[in-house]
């Protein structure tokens, strides 16, 4: 069975940035994702759709065809009292190089880096992590089979029934979104990338 619209693929992959290994599933922990329901990045998706079970891949994507270039309107300067919890602003989250969920005004989260701390803002860069990277894929289709009704309408996991706020279709990121995959985010979901800020600096308050 070839790889198609609403099928049901798991796949083992390893993607490479810089020389680094980053993330990577495994043939007995694979990635699974329903094809052609926006789960994976386009091109990726692209790329492995007709292969079969068995069939090896690897592609290189651009930084356009992955997370985009770096955005500089999502480095923004936000007041410290964006990062009040209880009324208390959390210094010790503030720490150059550290990361932050952030909720933007739609109920979405993102991760934000901090990358300077002064008496009355901080500055965090809310780009995907791998914004301007070349991805680098390889690996494996585990198994290819028809999706069932039930999860045509609800998701493989009930991703489509709980959905992420501020994203449309359920957020298929699987570190930070709804998918629950954890170590598959970087590769595969569209992750904060479709839940993103975009809305200035007031909107944005530390989750």
């Amino acid at each position: 069975m070839k790889i198609e619209k609403n099928k049901v693929v798991e796949f083992a992959y390893e993607l490479e940035v810089d020389g680094n290994i980053v993330d990577h599933t495994t043939k007995e922990k694979p990635l699974d994702y329903i094809h052609g329901t926006g789960s994976l990045l386009p091109k990726l998706e692209e790329h492995i759709e007709g292969l079969e079970a068995g069939a090896e891949f690897d592609v290189t994507l651009s930084p356009a065809d992955g997370y985009g270039e770096i955005e500089q309107d999502r480095i923004i300067d936000l007041p410290k009292a964006a990062f009040e919890v209880n009324g208390e602003v959390r210094e010790d989250l503030l720490v150059p190089g550290n990361t932050i969920p952030m909720m933007n005004s739609m109920g979405g989260v993102i991760p934000g880096v901090v990358l300077e701390v002064t008496p009355d803002t901080v500055k965090m860069d809310l780009n995907h992590q791998m914004a301007g990277k070349t991805l680098h894929f390889t690996g494996v289709i585990v198994s290819v089979r028809e999706a069932t009704e039930k999860e045509l309408t609800e998701g493989l996991h009930g991703e489509y029934v709980h959905t992420c706020g501020g994203c449309g279709g359920g957020c298929h990121g699987h570190e930070g979104g709804c998918h629950g995959h954890g170590d598959g985010e970087c590769g595969c979901g569209h992750g904060e990338g479709d839940c993103g800020c975009g809305h200035g600096e007031g909107d944005c308050g530390c989750h």
